[in-house]
């Protein structure tokens, strides 16, 4: 019979190993899609590197801070919702 429970903690441990391979997954594409909005916001924002920020630079900057947090807000209400919906993980 123990053959049985070691089957059984062992496909238990591959669920847990598949959870967690695809939150960091998840992550991995999250931190991608961060590097990605910065180089963005770098291109859009800074013509010319310089000692001081202009005004227009530093709008520019807050403004592409803004969508940023706006868009994460956006993205970490959505896993709420997918786990809300999916049971969580166990």
């Amino acid at each position: 019979m123990s053959d049985l429970s070691d089957y059984s903690s062992t496909k238990a441990g591959d669920s847990e190993l598949q959870d967690f391979l695809m939150v960091e997954k998840q992550k991995a594409q999250f931190h991608a899609q961060i590097h990605e909005f910065n180089d963005f916001c770098w291109d859009k924002c800074v013509d010319k590197p310089g000692s001081k920020l202009d005004s227009r630079t530093e709008t520019c900057i807050s403004n592409c801070v803004e969508r940023f947090i706006d868009v994460s807000l956006l993205v970490t209400n959505r896993f709420a919702q997918m786990l809300e919906k999916g049971g969580g993980m166990h």
